[in-house]
């Protein structure tokens, strides 16, 4: 299947650089797989077609604010994206005998896989830092552009010296900030009102969660749709697009995630629809479904870290997910491609479909990307 098809021309005045004024305030665009047909309506409009018994598969996964700047003993600046620990979460598997919560796997705080500018001038043993916060030095480099980095803090670990001083990894198609109002009020907007502060594992946001405020949730719940946390450790990969001229050539990136035993019971037991809050939701969802039937059942009370290496796109069916909530995606991208397999599982027809939606969506100036407006596929 030819990349090309996945392909869209986007004006550059679309890309959203700001959130709305008030989350909930975003544009919905709301597709009907049954009738074909679409509506556009209002975020805070969501619970309109909701019902009793549907349950939200949420992503909690929290924003490391991980852009640090600092510099080199020359004096020259140096920009450090941190992305995960060089450890990292090690997947227990499906059929581990770990019991209890996924928060007993630890985490090494202070070897770091990084994003480093300018790279050409860190070879391996390159020091940078900032001067009374933390010392760094460069151990390895991959031929991908990751860089391993030991980091020596004064006062904790350099995950708390993020929280303290780090600025959000927005995506490179955002404007850069130019104050620290814009800085602070990204640490806010570019992280869910839901997000876990003891899973603090994401390098980018799981953005169609971005749209909900508590009052929306509190209003959902009153209606009896029910919410369940999975967590995703969204990184970089999600949003690099396909290089290869056949989507099938594609190297998908992994991503752990953690499915804690009250979410597995929910994709069995929800009467209603399961709705994925965003494209990690459904990779994280048909991950584990997929790896529980190729014969790894799981106990009810096992913890579940796997890693997720499923690239999702024409014509999947899709094993655990009945609606989906999501943003604007990048041309080429494997989100796009998700979103085109959801729209008529089982088949490419979704291809064409997608392509008309977002050409609609374009001519009424919904705003995409990470800060941009959301689409309901029900």
């Amino acid at each position: 299947m030819k990349t090309d098809l996945f392909d869209y021309e986007l004006p550059a005045h679309l890309i959203a650089h700001q959130p709305a004024p008030q989350r909930d305030e975003s544009r919905l665009l709301v597709v009907h797989r049954d009738t074909h047909t679409v509506e556009h309506r209002t975020f805070r409009d969501l619970p309109e077609y909701l019902r009793a018994g549907d349950c939200l598969f949420r992503n909690n996964a929290a924003v490391i604010p991980a852009r640090l700047h600092a510099h080199r003993p020359t004096g020259g600046q140096v920009e450090c994206l941190l992305l995960r620990p060089s450890s990292g979460l090690q997947p227990l598997g499906l059929s581990a005998a770990a019991k209890g919560d996924v928060s007993s796997v630890a985490l090494a705080k202070e070897d770091w896989w990084c994003l480093v500018r300018p790279g050409k001038k860190l070879p391996v043993g390159a020091t940078f830092g900032l001067a009374g916060t933390f010392d760094a030095i460069v151990r390895e480099k991959t031929a991908e552009g990751l860089v391993r980095v030991s980091f020596t803090c004064k006062d904790g670990d350099i995950l708390a010296v993020a929280n303290h001083i780090g600025e959000m990894p927005l995506p490179p198609y955002i404007a850069a900030r130019e104050n620290d109002e814009q800085r602070a009020a990204d640490r806010l907007r570019y992280q869910t009102v839901y997000a876990d502060r003891g899973h603090q594992v994401a390098a980018a946001a799981p953005t169609a969660g971005l749209h909900f405020t508590p009052e929306l949730l509190a209003q959902l719940s009153a209606l009896g749709v029910a919410s369940a946390d999975l967590t995703l450790h969204v990184g970089l990969g999600t949003f690099r697009p396909i290089a290869s001229e056949n989507i099938e050539d594609h190297a998908i990136h992994r991503e752990v995630y953690e499915i804690p035993a009250a979410t597995r019971q929910a994709l069995q037991e929800t009467t209603g629809r399961r709705i994925a809050v965003g494209t990690t939701s459904v990779r994280t969802i048909e991950d584990y479904l997929a790896k529980r039937v190729g014969g790894n059942p799981l106990l009810p009370d096992e913890a579940c870290v796997a890693e997720a290496g499923l690239f999702i796109h024409p014509p999947r069916d899709f094993r655990g997910v009945d609606a989906l909530i999501t943003n604007f995606h990048q041309p080429r991208s494997t989100l796009l491609c998700l979103v085109a397999a959801f729209l008529t599982p089982g088949s490419t027809d979704g291809i064409g479909w997608l392509k008309e939606v977002y050409a609609d969506a374009i001519a009424r100036q919904y705003r995409f990307f990470s800060y941009g407006d959301a689409m309901i596929i029900l």
